[in-house]
């Protein structure tokens, strides 16, 4: 064996959704929003040119575009290549010490897979019988704390007094609330900035706003937890994001009304098929997400995922200890949820 195959980096990699190629299929395992972007991106994005030069490294046009949104100032906002980046960026920069990095055992499966590359500490806290996050387990000395809200897979989303909660015994530590899909749930973690200077907030274009393509992802903090992410960035790879997604993100942010109208359908699409669920022998969490977790009282999920996929009918399946009985299945379009509806009935019959 060579020499120098001693000395490469060996890290069990992140597995993401599977991305059919063939067509004609429904794709529901991905958490993609089923509708398109804001018309005013298919306009925009007709006019675009100077690709030739390189984007400012700084994403000054969407960082500016985000403080006001979100009514802060631009140097509490961070921007990445979607929320992995920025999530990637995170972890390197604040946990970097002896101390392990809490998260959930059942959550966003990049976690462990970035604290392994970094050589980050770790420990997993349990879910409790209902996967709920136990707060009371992230009162201990640690490094670090991360978790979703709402949390995913399971799709549960905790109130803002149980993060604050967590927050007021973690005075020492960064804690990072990873918020992709809060739009499907209740109110955000941001409310809480002014008064906890550790808190880190991160959110994403892919799935409320529909431009997973893009990737586009930012986090909002106090200015000196900004200012340290960028140290990093600048220090990796200082030009993350391109020219179109800079372009195309900031024009979307103007367009609230498309936008808050396609958060009550997919709510409204996600409400009606949980109720089909239900009367199909299906359990699951209540969701604040874009999909439901669910898993049927008779029929073991690993066959319904199986059969499903012959159908042409992609959900999501994790074959982990104390899931692999469930389904992830994305909201889709009401057409594609009643085919996944219909090809439950017939199954389970």
């Amino acid at each position: 064996m060579a020499g120098w195959k001693d000395y490469i980096r060996r890290v069990e990699p992140y597995t993401p959704g599977e991305q059919p190629k063939q067509s004609n299929i429904i794709k529901l395992n991905t958490n993609e929003n089923p509708y398109g972007p804001s018309p005013v991106v298919c306009q925009v994005r007709e006019n675009m040119d100077d690709l030739r030069l390189y984007p400012d490294p700084s994403a000054g046009m969407l960082v500016e575009s985000l403080a006001r949104y979100h009514g802060v100032d631009a140097d509490q906002v961070f921007v990445g290549v979607g929320s992995d980046d920025v999530l990637a960026m995170a972890f390197l920069t604040f946990f970097n010490s002896d101390k392990a990095v809490l998260f959930p055992d059942i959550s966003y499966s990049f976690y462990p897979v970035w604290a392994e590359l970094f050589r980050i500490p770790y420990e997993k806290q349990p879910l409790d019988a209902s996967f709920r996050l136990v707060k009371e387990d992230y009162y201990k000395e640690n490094g670090g704390v991360v978790f979703p809200n709402p949390n995913a897979p399971t799709g549960i989303y905790e109130p803002l007094d149980f993060i604050e909660d967590i927050l007021q015994h973690n005075p020492d530590s960064v804690v990072i609330i990873d918020e992709a899909y809060i739009d499907f749930a209740g109110e955000s973690a941001l409310s809480l900035l002014a008064d906890h200077d550790n808190l880190l907030v991160v959110r994403t274009f892919s799935k409320s706003r529909s431009m997973a393509g893009l990737r586009i992802g930012y986090a909002i903090g106090n200015p000196e937890l900004i200012l340290a992410m960028n140290d990093v960035k600048y220090s990796y790879n200082s030009y993350t994001m391109n020219r179109p997604s800079l372009i195309l993100g900031t024009k979307v942010l103007e367009d609230e009304a498309y936008f808050q109208s396609v958060i009550r359908k997919i709510i409204t699409t996600r409400e009606w098929f949980g109720n089909r669920l239900k009367e199909l022998g299906f359990t699951f969490p209540e969701s604040g997400s874009n999909f439901i977790f669910a898993t049927h009282k008779t029929v073991p999920a690993r066959e319904l995922f199986d059969a499903a996929k012959e159908h042409g009918i992609y959900i999501r399946y994790f074959d982990q200890p104390r899931i692999d009985n469930y389904l992830r299945i994305t909201i889709g379009t009401d057409e594609e949820m009643q085919r996944l509806v219909d090809f439950f009935e017939e199954y389970l019959k």
